[in-house]
This record gives structure tokens, sequence and C-alpha cells, in this order.
């Protein structure tokens, strides 16, 4: 079972995304739901108000302890902002459940109206992906342990780092959900299976 943590963001096309994948998913908004579930997903939304919402709900700490204590995470766009240890350009006080061995900047390639579509060559798939950015971060720096697992491929930011994986940490700068390709889901749900079989 997936979790998608419901507090903001597309809820409903990531378990659509993960269904297509094989995957059972649920919508997550409680700390004691956390125990049903085998890996969990950050969606996208506003960084800073996700992480207020999540104290208010008081599943910040129990959400942050799961991570550290192995739960497979995939942050897209303010999830992949959530799942940083480091954020540039965040609001003072701004907290993150932390995971990723990385730095991310915030909204990195400018305001909404700054969105844009870019194909992207993914890590462990064949074809290119057409990824969707809006108010997208980049990764601006990474930590030992940490694989890129796509970059953008041309024009102003080329060379940025766009998605990351470390252990059962997978993260996104754009958003998968809305594409109707689910590969990006499917990646994650074998890394949930694999760290289930190793269990």
């Amino acid at each position: 079972m997936i979790g998608v943590l419901a507090l903001q963001g597309d809820v409903r096309e990531h378990r659509a995304m993960l269904e297509r994948a094989g995957a059972r998913t649920m919508a997550l908004r409680r700390a004691t739901e956390l125990a049903e579930v085998d890996g969990i997903v950050v969606p996208g939304g506003e960084s800073t108000t996700m992480y207020k919402l999540a104290r208010t709900f008081e599943i910040f700490e129990p959400l942050r302890d799961a991570i550290r204590g192995g739960l497979p995470a995939f942050g897209t766009c303010a999830g992949m902002i959530m799942l940083a240890d480091h954020i540039e350009g965040g609001i003072d006080g701004q907290e993150t459940i932390g995971g990723l061995d990385v730095v991310v900047r915030r909204n990195a390639f400018g305001r909404q109206v700054d969105s844009f579509e870019a194909d992207l060559d993914v890590l462990g798939c064949e074809e290119p992906f057409h990824a969707l950015f809006i108010r997208a971060p980049w990764v601006e720096k990474i930590g030992q342990g940490v694989e890129v697992v796509a970059r953008i491929a041309s024009g102003g930011a080329i060379g940025r780092i766009v998605a990351v994986r470390q252990a059962n940490l997978l993260a996104t700068s754009f958003h998968p959900e809305i594409t109707g390709d689910h590969r990006i889901h499917a990646l994650f749900v074998d890394l949930v299976r694999d760290a289930g079989a190793r269990a």
C-alpha cells in the first residue's frame, strides 16, 4: 500500500499513476495511517504551506521519523523541497522532513509564468520523459550516496539536476502525475517493492 500525503496538491492524480503502475493506494492525512503504508508520496503544492499544514495535522514529526526509519518516499516539486535536508530561498524558519542529502533551490526556474515543458533522459527509462515544470525547484548540490536521475538537457538551465534518488527516497522537480506517463511512478513502486523484499 502506498499513501499519498493528502494535505495539498495532486492527490488523486498521484493515486491514479501509482495504480496504473500496479500499486494499491490511499490518501493519508493522519499519523496513525503511517502504519498502514509501505511507501509515501509527498506531492507538489506550496512547500511553506505544506510544512505548516503537516504541523497543524500533527503528522510532521511522525512522517520525519518514519522516513528516517526507512519508509520509502517520493517527493514531487514542493515534495522534493520537503524531502531535502537543506533549502536555498526558503522563508525564515521553514522546516523540511529531510532525508535527502541535497541542497534544493525553491522556485529556481522562476514564477508561475515561467512554467515550461521539457523532454528528459531519465535513469531507468528507455525513452525520454516529457516533464512539466511549474514554479519548480532544482537541486543545487548533492551529497555522497545521492544518485542523479535526470538533468535538464538544453536551454538556459542546461545541466541542472531535476531528479534524484538516495536509498529509499526519490524526488523530482517536475510533476509526473499530470503527464499521463506513469513510468516515474513505476520506478517508485519498484523501489517500494525492493525495500519490502529486503525488510
